[in-house]
This record gives C-alpha cells, sequence and structure tokens, in this order.
C-alpha cells in the first residue's frame, strides 16, 4: 500500500457521546466495506451507560475496514472504522493535510474549523496536542524508568531530588473504572499486559469467584517430573473459565444501562442516608377527575394528549416543591455546599428492554398542566422505543417512579445519585375507607418519600410528603394552578 493510498484513509474513532463515558457497546453497524458513505451519514448504532445513540461518520468516503464486531464493547477513542476519502469528495486540503507532529497551532484550527459536531461531545481531533519538556537537569535511566511508569500511573516524579516515587498499578482510565465497578483492588492484579499494564482481562480474572482454584504454572518443569505434569493436567480450569452448566444456567454479561444502573444505586445507596417516609391517601377524587378530563379533554385544553393518575401525581409533587423549594437540592461532596435548585428537571422512571433509564423533563416546574401532559407523552414513548439521548437522563433535581403499574402497594426507591428526593407511587386499589364519618369503598393508594437526610430533614420531607397527599386528595385545585 503506497505512502498517498494510507494519507487518504482516515480512522473515525469512538466519541463520548455523553458527558465522562469511557466505553461503548457496538449494537449494530448500519455499513459494510465497500459502501459509500456521506457526511453525516449514520454508521452504527451503539449503546453507553445510559442510552443507545446513533453514530454519524464526519466525512465522505468508501467504508475500507470495521475493526470491531456487533457487540463488541470499545473504550472511547478506539478507532472502529477506516474509510478511504481519496475519491470520496475530500477537499485537496483534507487529503494533503500534515500529520498532528507537522501540524502548526493555527493550521489545526483552520482544519478543524470547517464543520460542526452533531452530537454532544462528538468529534475527534484533527491535531495531537503536544506537552512541552521541561527544562532541567538529564536524568539517570533508571531514575528516568521510574519517572516514566510514575507519570503513566497519573502521578509526577521528583527528578530534583531522586526520591523514590511509590509504585502504583498500571491501568487505562477505563479500566480502572472497571476495577472500581467490580470492587477489585489493582494492586492485587497480575498484569498480563505490555509493560506491565492491566488490562480488562486481568481484572475481570480477578473478579472472579474465589472458590475457583488458580493455576499457577511452576518456575521449571522438568522432564524427569511426570507426576507434577499429570498433576497440572487433572487441575481444574483457570480461573476466568465458565464452568456452569448452560443447560441449567443462563449468564448475562451486566453491560450498558444494567451496568451503570447497578453502580449508581450501589454509589446512592451507601453514600446518601436514605430516609423513607410513608402515607395511605384517598385519591377517589383524583380518578374521577382524570375520567372527567378524558371525557371532555377540550374543557381543559388537553384535547389529543395522555391524561393519566401519574401526570396528576407529577402535578401534585410539583406543586409541593414550589411550596417547599428547600427539597429541591444537591450535596457538593467536593465543596462541602448545598446547591438549592431554581428549576425542576423531573426525572420519570422508565421500565425498558434495555434496562431502567430515568429520563427527565426539562424545567418541569414551569410548565401548565397540558403542556406537562405533552412533554410526559414525549418521554416515555422516546424511553420505549429506545431512542432517549444521553441529554435527556442528564440533570435530573427530582424523581417519580410508578411501582403501582407493577400492582406493588408501595416501595422504599434509592435516590439517583445528585438527587434530593424520589417519590414511588404504590397501586390504586379500591379500599374501604372512613369518608364523612361513613365506611365507604375508596380509591387509595400509598405514597412513599424517600429523601436524603444530609438535605432534607424529617420536617420537610414530612410536609412535601403531605402537601402531595392533600393535593391529590383535593385534585381540582391543580386546574387553578396549571
Amino acid at each position: 500500500m503506497t505512502t498517498m493510498t494510507e494519507a487518504s484513509v482516515r480512522e473515525f474513532k469512538m466519541p463520548d457521546v455523553g458527558e465522562g463515558l469511557t466505553e461503548a457497546e457496538i449494537l449494530k453497524w448500519y455499513v459494510q466495506p465497500g459502501d459509500t458513505v456521506t457526511d453525516g451519514q449514520v454508521v452504527c448504532e451503539v449503546e453507553t451507560a445510559k442510552a443507545a445513540v446513533e453514530l454519524p461518520i464526519p466525512y465522505d468516503g468508501v467504508v475500507r475496514e470495521l475493526h470491531f464486531a456487533e457487540g463488541t464493547t470499545v473504550d472511547v477513542g478506539t478507532s472502529i472504522i477506516a474509510v478511504d476519502v481519496s475519491g470520496g469528495g475530500a477537499t485537496p486540503a483534507e487529503a494533503s493535510a500534515p500529520t498532528p507532529a507537522e501540524t502548526k497551532p493555527e493550521e489545526a484550527k483552520s482544519v478543524g474549523s470547517g464543520r460542526q459536531p452533531v452530537l454532544v461531545g462528538y468529534g475527534v481531533a484533527t491535531s495531537s496536542t503536544k506537552r512541552r519538556p521541561r527544562k532541567g537537569p538529564e536524568i539517570p535511566a533508571q531514575e528516568a524508568s521510574t519517572a516514566i511508569q510514575a507519570e503513566l500511573n497519573g502521578h509526577g516524579a521528583d527528578t530534583g531530588t531522586g526520591a523514590a516515587v511509590k509504585s502504583r498499578p498500571l491501568a487505562k482510565p477505563p479500566v480502572r473504572k472497571l476495577a472500581k465497578d467490580l470492587g477489585v483492588d489493582l494492586a492485587t492484579v497480575v498484569p498480563s499486559g505490555p509493560d506491565g499494564i492491566i488490562t480488562r482481562e486481568d481484572v475481570h480474572a480477578a473478579a472472579a469467584p474465589a472458590s475457583e482454584p488458580t493455576i499457577q504454572a511452576p518456575v521449571t518443569a522438568p522432564a524427569t517430573a511426570p507426576t507434577a505434569l499429570s498433576a497440572l493436567a487433572a487441575a481444574p480450569a483457570p480461573v476466568g473459565v465458565a464452568t456452569y452448566d448452560a443447560a441449567r444456567e443462563t449468564r448475562i454479561p451486566v453491560k450498558g444501562v444494567r451496568k451503570a444502573t447497578a453502580a449508581a444505586m450501589i454509589g446512592s445507596a451507601f453514600t446518601a442516608p436514605h430516609v423513607t417516609e410513608f402515607v395511605t391517601v384517598d385519591v377517589t377524587r383524583t380518578m374521577k377527575l382524570v375520567e372527567e378530563i378524558k371525557r371532555a379533554p377540550e374543557k381543559h385544553e388537553m384535547q389529543g394528549l395522555r391524561v393519566n393518575p401519574l401526570l396528576l401525581v407529577a402535578k401534585a409533587l410539583l406543586v409541593a416543591i414550589r411550596r417547599n423549594p428547600d427539597i429541591n437540592a444537591s450535596w457538593d461532596e467536593a465543596n462541602q455546599e448545598i446547591v438549592l435548585k431554581h428549576y425542576v428537571n423531573l426525572g420519570i422512571a422508565a421500565a425498558t428492554p434495555r434496562g431502567l433509564l430515568v429520563p427527565n423533563i426539562k424545567d418541569a416546574h414551569a410548565k401548565t398542566l397540558p403542556q406537562l401532559a405533552e412533554s410526559l407523552g414525549e418521554l416515555v414513548s422516546t424511553a420505549r422505543e429506545g431512542k432517549t439521548s444521553p441529554a435527556d437522563m442528564q440533570g435530573g433535581t427530582v424523581t417519580i417512579t410508578n411501582v403501582g403499574v407493577f400492582g406493588v402497594d408501595t416501595g422504599t426507591p434509592i435516590l439517583n445519585p445528585g438527587e434530593s428526593a424520589i417519590l414511588a407511587v404504590g397501586a390504586i386499589k379500591l379500599q374501604p375507607w372512613v369518608h364523612k364519618g361513613k365506611v365507604k369503598p375508596r380509591q387509595v393508594t400509598t405514597l412513599a418519600l424517600s429523601f436524603d437526610h444530609r438535605l432534607v430533614d424529617g420536617e420537610l420531607g414530612s410536609k412535601v410528603l403531605a402537601d402531595v397527599a392533600a393535593i391529590l386528595e383535593q385534585p381540582k385545585r391543580l386546574i387553578t394552578w396549571a
């Protein structure tokens, strides 16, 4: 392959389509080698820890190679597809662009300003930034080696004094995150990568059940030791090799949304001190109002909109937050501050084939009842179709989870990380209830409010929950506040 041909091949790298994501799984390829692609054409669909996202290619050309198969998890920044742009509409400047090492700062700026990115966090830099070498005395070879290892580990080396640098396991950031999620101490992992770098496989092997014996090869294996060889051949499989009965068990890799949800729930449960309070409430009038709006939607400006009890619960919670704004806050651990939010991004927990998603309605506090109904309908339909974007799941402040749709009376919901409260709505059932001094059948449900006790004390949490219950008992005032 000639140098000109090599220069005409562009490598499209896995972008960070969210905030701080480190990897994504390739769900589906829409192109194959030999296909012609154009700038902005979607070439594949990937699943991150937050959502399924379609990736467009940023230039014209012909697909040369797909570097990974469907179902492969790829680190952000890794090339996933090669495109030959020699005859695909690339400008002469692009085709003959100098390498990153030869590109001057002003040239790099002009090359990268030709098109606008189409996704949040999208785009691959056309030039690399090099750190200017420090001026100073030469470092002996052994000391330089120590400094390089320290730099790989994220530490500086004190080359001026020659002090020893504390050793830290070598691993890339995605591997460190994997180890943290699996609860593996990298100091105990035996590296198998080049130069002693710990790989993902090493972490998975270390996270395998301790009951599986680890086989260590002897330093020497003399030909005159048949007993040792026989014992080795009869030993169990090494750590990481599946030994379960496939006919009796099914193992599903934990990745994508489920993996992120598990990590977030563990972090939330063991970081924020949870308190959950309950109240049982007569929602007969709420159910009557729902039926009234369905029968005459034009009377309430709800024509063509979906109306259900969850809509009125959401509006009741927003009204309660308006009355008790201190509950809408977050805890800033780094600065040791409480951050009061003057807006409400209302999260709605949605069960989807990809797992539990919690997209949120931006600025829900400013929406009327019809606007809230429209936003809620769009949010639910988008989640069920698997088209929820990462932006839709970022920045939530308070969440509602409707466990009642599964026939569950109530629960003790776990806070979404960074949020102060979450309201669980139980099943609405016909039950005997004392109403106006007499026992009558009424529509009754149980509400459960979990909150971060660092931010919300018992009085504030109780006020909010009682307020929501009172509004649902007399819901027609929502129309006035809509």
